[in-house]
């Protein structure tokens, strides 16, 4: 998840393109713009062993704070009025790319299912009926200080936060 200083501005460039492009879609709010690394699955209450063990794998990772900045806009496909419309990088998100890889071999080792298609990184800023081509923004950075563990109610707009961990100076 971005900070919270980041995450509002996101938000705010959020609601300016859902006016300036004209989507019939309400932004995310700021406190639920988060770059999805891993889908451990769709469960209506999270499993406490998933939990667990995606706790134990979470603690294990030991990295470094890096910088992440996305530069572009585009839509991703989803069935009718969810078409994600998402900020990505056009370049620099290898550590990224890194450390999402890391964690997945972590959840793995932990006993978990984790999915070996390529990873994508993207923020997703709102779900709407339009789809976009891609095209550049003012590109959006911050460092990424700790990752979390989201519960996400499956067709809520409710997110529990099941744990949080700091990466390393």
């Amino acid at each position: 998840m971005p900070d919270a200083d980041t995450a509002a501005r996101i938000a705010g460039m959020a609601r300016r393109l859902q006016s300036d492009l004209r989507v019939k879609a309400r932004p995310l709010h700021a406190g639920r713009l988060h770059i999805s690394l891993h889908h451990l699955g769709d469960f209506a209450h999270a499993p406490e062993v998933v939990v667990a063990r995606a706790c134990v794998a979470a603690a294990s990772i030991d990295a470094r704070p890096f910088g992440v900045t996305f530069d572009r806009i585009s839509t991703f496909n989803g069935g009718a009025g969810n078409r994600p419309l998402v900020l990505t990088g056009s370049a620099g998100l290898d550590t990224l790319i890194a450390f999402q890889q890391e964690l997945g071999d972590a959840l793995g080792g932990a006993g978990l299912r984790v999915s070996r298609r390529r990873f994508t990184p993207h923020l997703t800023l709102l779900y709407g009926e339009a789809r976009f081509d891609s095209r550049t923004i003012e590109p959006i950075a911050w460092t990424v200080r700790e990752f979390v563990l989201i519960h996400s109610w499956q067709g809520k707009t409710r997110y529990d936060i099941k744990g949080r961990w700091p990466l390393g100076d």
